[in-house]
C-alpha cells in the first residue's frame, strides 16, 4: 500500500531514494539533475519557504512532489517525480491531489509550474518563438510524451511561456491551476 508522507520524516536512506528518483525520473532531459544536483535539490527541501510529500510503498520511496511558498496564494510545483518503474500508475496524481488538498487548507489559490521543452517533447522545441509566441503556444501539440498533458488531465491550464527558457528553441512551459 503506498502512504504519502510528509518529507521532514524521511530518513536518510529514503532522502537518498529520493535523489536517485530526481535523478532517474528526468534524466531523458538536457537540463536533468547529476546524482549530487539531485541530493542538493532534496536538501533544499528543508528551507522554510518549501514543503515536500512522499509516496512510499514497503519504507521505500517511489515519488515524490514538492513545492515552494513563492506567493500567499499561489505555489509552485517543483518538482513532481515518481520512479520510472511506478510511472503511469496514479502515483503522481495522488501526489497532486495530497498537495492540493496541503495547499487548500493554508488557504492557497492557485498552484503554478513550469514544465521545461529541452528535448523535444513538444512541437514548439527548437524553432524560433519569437515574434508571436502566443500564437504558437496556442498550437501546441505533444511530440515525445511532454507532461504538460499529464498536467492538462489533472486541470492544469497552460498559462504562458518562457520562450529559450532553457536556451535557444528550449521553452519553459508555464501552467496553472486553480484549487
Amino acid at each position: 500500500m503506498v502512504e504519502i508522507v510528509a518529507f521532514e520524516t524521511l530518513n536518510d536512506s529514503q532522502r537518498e531514494q529520493a535523489a536517485d528518483i530526481l535523478h532517474r525520473a528526468l534524466a531523458h532531459m538536457k537540463s536533468a539533475y547529476s546524482p549530487e544536483e539531485a541530493a542538493a535539490e532534496v536538501a533544499k527541501f528543508d528551507e522554510k519557504d518549501r514543503n515536500a510529500f512522499a509516496a512510499v510503498e514497503n519504507g521505500n520511496v517511489i515519488g515524490w512532489i514538492g513545492v515552494t511558498f513563492v506567493y500567499d496564494y499561489s505555489w509552485e510545483l517543483h518538482p513532481l517525480v515518481v520512479d520510472p518503474n511506478n510511472q503511469k500508475s496514479g502515483i503522481g496524481s495522488a501526489l497532486i491531489a495530497h498537495l492540493e488538498d496541503y495547499a487548500r487548507q493554508d488557504g492557497v489559490l492557485n498552484l503554478y509550474l513550469a514544465t521545461d521543452d529541452d528535448y523535444g517533447g513538444t512541437n514548439l522545441s527548437g524553432i524560433d518563438l519569437f515574434p508571436d509566441p502566443l500564437a504558437k503556444l496556442a498550437a501546441i501539440e505533444p511530440v515525445k510524451g511532454h507532461p504538460f498533458t499529464f498536467y492538462r488531465k489533472l486541470g492544469f491550464s497552460i498559462v504562458g511561456i518562457l520562450p529559450d527558457g532553457n536556451g535557444f528553441g528550449q521553452p519553459d512551459i508555464m501552467m496553472a491551476k486553480r484549487i
